[in-house]
């Protein structure tokens, strides 16, 4: 090396040729580290671990969503384009599908196909085809080219395009493992549920309206039975999930409180009529503001006697003014009970798979507002195709919403 360049550091002092002595002016490229820590430049602080966690996160709810696209699109194009092709070419029909235009992208999943069957990459006899090693906008591209294969079973072109559209940026960074904001994981769950609701998959879609599938729920469901999600109190329940995303939409709705003010403070009453005309059938169940029930709550509260009678009267009352206003005031049931309130709770859909259930219990001297949040997921598995076996919390608290809504009394 010459004059003007810099010295290697010393071998270590084990070494053949090594020196335990630095010459003055040498640069040393090892330093020493600290046993608990890889080092200053390489470590993350607690505030970068919080941020890659939440990334990782985002990424897997968004790639369970691609997932259940991918798959669905594909078992549509194998339906609709191998009776028309098969017969004539054979294993190669999806080569042929993809014609002269996607000669270059069928012929490149051709290639990693033989790749992977040399490498064993191919795990399940039942992917060991061209089909199966082509993206999304491939499938895509088979679908628009054959659209009139298709035509007959979706009814617009256009809506499957859009969602594709909205699905790619989405898909464009799980790939990449890039940043995925709130924002395009929020629009590609609702273009996914929306899309494989067009491709006509049953009625087991999941909502990404009201409680989004995590990525690793089915995972760790066992063990936490079905409590999907725990909040230090309603505040930060609703920061998460709005009372539009809990209740909008639903078929059903029943509820049972002392005042039911998660609905009644957090929905609106025009909200709630629009709900109820588009076929939602509800029944809600308040402590009855006149019994003894309500002063041993006051008392437990501290607060001034009379106050928590006065605000469920009002609550009632607000509720008694929606189902006025209704066409069908039947299907807006209010009913009062006398007994000591021990829960509040919120079933929407609970006759459903997608059901959800937001739950509180009362404690002695914490407000309902204030007290931790329980979401239940209804927790039914199909076992048979006519015995479903009942798990987890939200059958217990269904069944003992039926229970006092059996004991208590409707009010006019």
């Amino acid at each position: 090396m010459g004059s003007g360049g810099r010295e290697l550091p010393p071998g270590d002092e084990g070494h053949e040729g090594g020196s335990t002595e630095v010459p003055p002016g040498t640069v040393s490229l090892a330093r020493p580290m600290e046993t608990t820590s890889i080092g200053p430049e390489l470590d993350w602080d607690p505030e970068a671990w919080r941020e890659v966690r939440t990334r990782a996160q985002r990424a897997g709810r968004a790639y369970i969503w691609l997932n259940l696209v991918e798959q669905r699109l594909r078992a549509v194009v194998a339906a609709v384009l191998r009776p028309v092709y098969e017969p004539v070419h054979g294993d190669d029909w999806t080569v042929a599908a993809a014609g002269p235009a996607g000669q270059e992208w069928v012929q490149r999943a051709v290639a990693v196909r033989e790749v992977s069957r040399r490498k064993g990459y191919l795990l399940d006899p039942a992917d060991d085809n061209v089909l199966s090693f082509l993206t999304l906008p491939q499938l895509r591209e088979l679908m628009v080219q054959h659209w009139p294969c298709f035509e007959p079973y979706i009814d617009d072109r256009r809506d499957v395009e859009l969602a594709l559209d909205e699905l790619e940026v989405t898909r464009n960074v799980v790939s990449r493992n890039r940043a995925l904001s709130e924002a395009v994981l929020n629009q590609a769950e609702r273009a996914s549920a929306r899309l494989l609701e067009i491709l006509g998959s049953g009625a087991d879609v999941p909502s990404a309206r009201r409680l989004p599938t995590d990525a690793v729920e089915d995972l760790v469901g066992d063990r936490y039975a079905d409590v999907v999600g725990v909040h230090p109190d309603r505040v930060r329940l609703l920061r998460q999930f709005p009372a539009e995303d809990i209740f909008g939409g639903a078929r059903r709705l029943d509820a049972i409180g002392i005042g039911l003010n998660l609905l009644v403070q957090n929905f609106s009453g025009r909200r709630l009529v629009r709900l109820a005309e588009s076929g939602c059938r509800v029944r809600l169940l308040f402590l009855n503001p006149a019994s003894g029930a309500v002063k041993r709550r006051e008392r437990e509260l501290g607060i001034k006697r009379g106050e928590l009678s006065r605000a469920v009267e009002m609550n009632i009352l607000h509720m008694r003014r929606v189902r006025s206003r209704l066409r069908d005031p039947d299907a807006f049931e209010i009913q009062v009970f006398d007994e000591t309130p021990r829960f509040t709770a919120y079933l929407v859909d609970g006759d459903g798979a997608d059901g959800v259930a937001v739950v509180q219990s009362y404690l002695r001297r914490t407000r309902g507002l204030e007290a931790p949040v329980l979401v239940l997921r209804n927790g039914g598995r199909v076992l048979k195709s006519d015995e479903i076996e009942e798990s987890g919390l939200f059958p217990t608290y269904r069944e003992e919403f039926e229970v006092m809504w059996a004991d208590s009394r409707p009010v006019s």
